[in-house]
């Protein structure tokens, strides 16, 4: 067994870089991720078709009952409207208007038959008729 001491050696800095390099690209992976799948649950949100709670208040009011097919018509006729560069747009779909805004994609108010008497729609740049 060899007890020398070695005098004048060098001593070799621990090299932490490598490793705190390691932990920023992981944090750095992770948060990529992250943002990643909160942006396309963002951006699959922003797809779906929203109602506000005055066209809530006025669908049970006026027992207005909205099927799946509707919704999907319903939608089907805001993307329609919105390649077209509309804005507040007027959709009928089975008797019922509904007066949606396509930047938002955001039913405003919905009325049956019975709620149209007077016929006049104001504020709309558009109509779309499913």
């Amino acid at each position: 067994m060899d007890n020398r001491m070695m005098i004048n050696q060098p001593l070799r800095p621990v090299d932490r870089t490598q490793q705190t390099d390691r932990q920023q690209q992981d944090k750095k992976a992770d948060s990529k991720a992250d943002f990643k799948s909160l942006l396309q649950e963002r951006l699959a949100e922003s797809d779906k078709l929203k109602f506000s709670n005055h066209a809530k208040d006025r669908l049970a009011d006026r027992q207005i009952e909205l099927s799946d097919e509707n919704i999907s018509k319903l939608t089907a006729a805001v993307d329609k409207a919105e390649a077209k560069g509309a804005k507040d747009s007027l959709v009928m779909v089975d008797d019922v208007a509904y007066v949606v805004s396509v930047e938002n994609k955001t039913v405003i108010t919905a009325m049956d038959d019975s709620s149209m008497k007077e016929n006049v729609f104001t504020n709309i740049d558009s109509a779309v008729f499913m």
